[in-house]
């Protein structure tokens, strides 16, 4: 009964957080404010949406591709069509109950595709310690190209910087030091962690041990960058967001890959955290709210469609199977 009510729970509350989003924006704007944000919407130049649209397509084709270099090793050679429509399908299922995606994802090639569970979801783990990598790499380097506005923002608001670096060298000395507790230790919890970080490692020297370990690098390469395109045109759709620069673009696209995660498929948080970011960047709430709303929906009607569409499908092109 507990282990039920957990799952509800799991469900239950980042959509719900998602929707009192909603409402709180919508109740502490002004109604000229809503107006605007309204509009902004409405006004959207379709085909740079038609263009983003395409390349989250490309996204999601080459994340397909790219798992067939980590099953073959196993003796498994999916066809394209089903790897695809099995990562839609995965997709599909997150906007429901986050993070169920990589599970069904792995079960629906051991329907169609004869592999099993296992080694279906241990790939999947691997590609996420890739993305992972990419994600933190991306992020280190939005950081870099925005030195000057972080100084400006701690002299603005009196922050010592040499402080706030002090004070992130002993929070990375603490992780350290809790490190290496773990390594020696013998408790249950720090042996789970062990076993946890074993198996993250072990699926990071797989991909480097791979016969075809350019390619796949190439497509994780490939995956973000469409990511970030499918991101960055959708500025155009705006007039306000057009001429935005590569530091306002890279922290909010930084912003939004974290926010998209904190309730079912980042619904209410997504467009208040973009819209928020950019307030640094001179860009106003109602304008960077509904960029944010358009890149959101953008994504997520990709996801209904070619998810649905996939969900659909499978079945009728496997029936032998």
């Amino acid at each position: 009964m507990k282990k039920k009510t957990l799952k509800l729970l799991k469900i239950a509350l980042p959509l719900s957080l998602g929707i009192f989003l909603i409402w709180y924006s919508i109740q502490s704007a002004t109604p000229q404010e809503r107006q605007e944000l309204l509009d902004n919407i409405l006004k959207a130049n379709p085909w740079w949406i038609l263009l983003s649209l395409c390349l989250g397509t490309l996204s999601h084709l080459s994340r397909a591709y790219r798992w067939k270099y980590l099953l073959e090793p196993l003796g498994h050679k999916p066809r394209l069509a089903n790897s695809f429509m099995a990562v839609m399908v995965g997709y599909l299922a997150n906007l429901g109950i986050p993070r169920s995606g990589e599970v069904l994802r792995a079960a629906t090639l051991s329907s169609y595709e004869k592999i099993p569970f296992e080694k279906g979801f241990g790939t999947i783990i691997s590609e996420r310690i890739a993305d992972l990598i990419v994600l933190l790499a991306i992020v280190l380097l939005s950081l870099t190209i925005q030195t000057d506005i972080l100084f400006s923002y701690f002299e603005a608001n009196d922050i010592n910087p040499v402080l706030s670096i002090g004070i992130l060298l002993l929070i990375v000395s603490i992780g350290v030091l809790m490190l290496s507790f773990i390594k020696n230790s013998s408790w249950k919890i720090a042996v789970k962690i062990k076993k946890m970080a074993s198996g993250l490692l072990e699926g990071m020297r797989s991909i480097l041990k791979m016969k075809k370990k350019w390619p796949f690098i190439f497509h994780t390469l490939f995956i973000w960058l469409m990511y970030i395109l499918m991101f960055y045109v959708v500025t155009f759709t705006i007039p306000e967001t057009a001429n935005a620069g590569l530091e306002a673009i890279m922290a909010a696209f930084v912003v939004g890959s974290f926010a998209i995660s904190a309730t079912n498929g980042g619904i209410g948080v997504y467009p208040l955290a973009i819209g928020a970011i950019l307030l640094f960047y001179g860009i106003s709430r109602q304008h960077g709210e509904a960029f944010g709303w358009i890149v959101w929906g953008t994504q997520t009607l990709l996801v209904l469609v070619l998810g649905g569409l996939s969900f659909l499908l499978l079945p009728l092109l496997n029936q032998k199977k």
